[in-house]
């Protein structure tokens, strides 16, 4: 892959790219450290494409979902890392170091009560913008999997949201009751 050829392909990608690792992070700053880190990698990588493999598409999005499995397994190795130096120091509960952080949005909460596996799929399908069957390719699982994953995860998502909005109403009139 020549030079040109890796600017195109930057910009035919770069946008839908950058729109999956929001949907799968949740976190544009971090979105746009992952997208840079895919480009660096496929810029470091560009002889290893085959085109008789897959698109270049996927070959972008295969390496995007590997950034993100890396910065999630970084963080969990520092999550555990901090929690253990709390324990040795006995400075307090970890929850009363969590207090002051703002609460996720009604979508995020409710994507985080998915699976992994259904969470990618939710990712790969609005974020990505790909389509069942090029998720399918892309995962190596049988489009038949892949349909049905999506299909219970936003099953669980609608269910997940209608349960958050009741309750979150309930918590107004209560407080409203109260005044």
């Amino acid at each position: 892959m020549r030079d040109q050829e890796f600017e195109r392909l930057y910009e035919d990608h770069a946008q839908r790219l950058f729109g999956f690792l929001v949907y799968r992070t949740g976190d544009r700053t971090l979105a746009e450290d992952l997208l840079a880190d895919t480009f660096e990698r496929a810029l470091r990588r560009k002889g290893w494409f085959d085109r008789q493999k897959g698109s270049e598409k996927t070959w972008l999005y295969a390496i995007a979902l590997n950034c993100v499995r890396d910065h999630s397994r970084r963080r969990a190795a520092e999550g555990r890392a901090l929690e253990r130096k709390l324990a040795h120091e006995s400075v307090g509960e970890p929850e009363s170091l969590l207090e002051g952080i703002e609460r996720h949005d009604d979508l995020y909460r409710a994507l985080e009560t998915l699976s992994a596996d259904e969470r990618e799929a939710i990712a790969l399908r609005f974020g990505a913008d790909l389509t069942v069957p090029e998720i399918a390719k892309f995962t190596k699982e049988r489009l038949t999997t892949v349909e049905g994953r999506v299909y219970r995860a936003l099953r669980k998502l609608r269910e997940e949201l209608s349960v958050g909005s009741r309750d979150s109403h309930a918590d107004q009139e209560s407080e409203l009751s109260s005044v």
